[in-house]
């Protein structure tokens, strides 16, 4: 019996110290009861192994018994969870994250030491003079520079007086230039260029919110479609509607939608 009982620990203590030496892919889940799950990043800081969470939360990662992953994400507190005897033999695990709140109590600006309070403070920043447009007051420092579409459409529409070139050098007339494109529909073209100008120039600044990588890992969209993707987002209303609003977790709930739309539509998922 002592023989049996002595044999059963040796194995017991193999099978534990194989298991601590062996790796497998973890799965599993991470949970908000409010805030968006996707792009948390998950790393096993033993292995310097990391992966990001998809749009649902999921992810998977290779660990080994006596490792330690830990979550992190701007909005969520930093957790840590070491991997047990039990945790390595279960197939999934759930992981809730709590909400990252920053309050400050205090905050000091260097190198000026400011307080916060304007009153106090604006005697005591003293700044290199400017050398630029503005500082200068030079004309028209702070119009801003029309786009190449802009100009034309202001040539287009703009009434001018042309100079003598009559009978006998007699003198100039009005330009019939902005009554011709009208009719001719140049100036409703020239229109509809600037906006398509400004939407496109508006898209571009929100695809520069994120960087390639967020595209491909989140939202799963290939390097070679971003543009493409980012097209499909713009031509819709709701869209719009969010950049305008200049709210960017509006804009990434969006984006998040279209991403799933766009999947579907082109067979990438």
């Amino acid at each position: 019996m002592r023989k049996c009982l002595f044999a059963l620990v040796v194995f017991a203590t193999q099978w534990t110290f194989a298991q601590e030496g062996e790796s497998k892919l973890l799965q599993g889940r991470v949970s908000s009861t409010d805030k968006d799950v996707v792009g948390v990043v998950v790393q096993n800081t033993t292995t310097r192994d990391a992966v990001i969470t998809d749009l649902e939360g999921n992810f998977s990662i290779r660990v080994r018994v006596k490792d330690t992953l830990v979550f992190s994400a701007v909005h969520f507190l930093r957790k840590s969870l070491p991997v047990t005897q039990a945790l390595y033999r279960s197939n999934f695990v759930e992981v809730p994250m709590q909400e990252f709140v920053n309050q400050l109590r205090e905050v000091v600006v260097s190198p000026y030491n400011l307080t916060g309070d304007l009153t106090r403070d604006i005697d005591r920043v003293t700044l290199e003079k400017d050398v630029s447009a503005e500082a200068l007051n030079l004309p028209n420092a702070h119009q801003r520079i029309p786009t190449q579409s802009e100009r034309k459409l202001q040539e287009a529409s703009s009434m001018s007086v042309t100079a003598g070139g009559g009978l006998g050098g007699a003198g100039g007339g009005m330009s019939l230039n902005p009554i011709i494109n009208a009719i001719t529909g140049r100036t409703k073209m020239l229109k509809k260029r600037v906006e398509v100008d400004k939407t496109y120039a508006q898209t571009r600044q929100i695809q520069g919110f994120y960087t390639d990588s967020l595209f491909v890992s989140t939202l799963k969209i290939p390097m070679q479609k971003i543009d493409d993707f980012m097209y499909f987002c713009e031509v819709d209303e709701a869209f719009q509607a969010a950049v305008e609003s200049q709210d960017k977790l509006r804009i990434w709930d969006i984006m998040l939608q279209k991403s799933r739309a766009y999947r579907e539509n082109n067979d990438l998922d």
